[in-house]
């Protein structure tokens, strides 16, 4: 699971990130037991979860036009871009059509999508992104492309695991 410190992309490859990749080096039976974890807890999960996240799909597809899933481009181990999955809790397209950071009154948030972030049900799918491997139960935040880019050295080696 842990690649050979050669391989790791060449920005990750400095002296703070190597204090942990030694680290992560000696844990790698731990590592291997958290992916199966998450592969078993994911599939449970999405067993448990499919009626409700079906139920939820249909109630935002009644409540507004536009996709059932949000995707947006983040970042995980080894700085892999990926699609995060997330129900749609905001008019199609509100990225375009204001700012990047939402307030609590924002306009563009629907009925349905005000009621799921309340919960945080806009977060279920997430399970499929565990379930591939680019997420996991425990780990940092999956980040925007955008704040990756602006990250000091030692910061990278949050992306020697899964985003969480």
């Amino acid at each position: 699971m842990l690649k050979k410190w050669e391989t790791l992309p060449d920005y990750m490859q400095n002296d703070e990130v190597r204090v942990y990749y030694e680290t992560l080096q000696k844990k790698k039976v731990s590592m291997f037991l958290k992916r199966v974890m998450d592969l078993v807890g994911g599939l449970i999960l999405l067993i448990l979860l499919a009626i409700p996240m079906i139920i939820i799909s249909i109630m935002i597809k009644l409540d507004s036009d536009g996709p059932v899933f949000y995707r947006q481009e983040r970042v995980t181990t080894y700085g892999k871009h990926f699609k995060i999955h997330k129900f749609r809790t905001m008019v199609s397209n509100a990225d375009k059509i204001g700012s990047t950071v939402t307030v609590g009154n924002d306009s563009r948030i629907t009925k349905v999508g005000a009621k799921l972030r309340g919960c945080r049900l806009d977060e279920l799918p997430q399970v499929l992104d565990l379930i591939s491997g680019n997420m996991s139960f425990v780990g940092t935040r999956p980040e925007a492309v955008k704040y990756v880019e602006q990250y000091k050295p030692e910061y990278m080696a949050t992306l020697l695991l899964p985003a969480g």
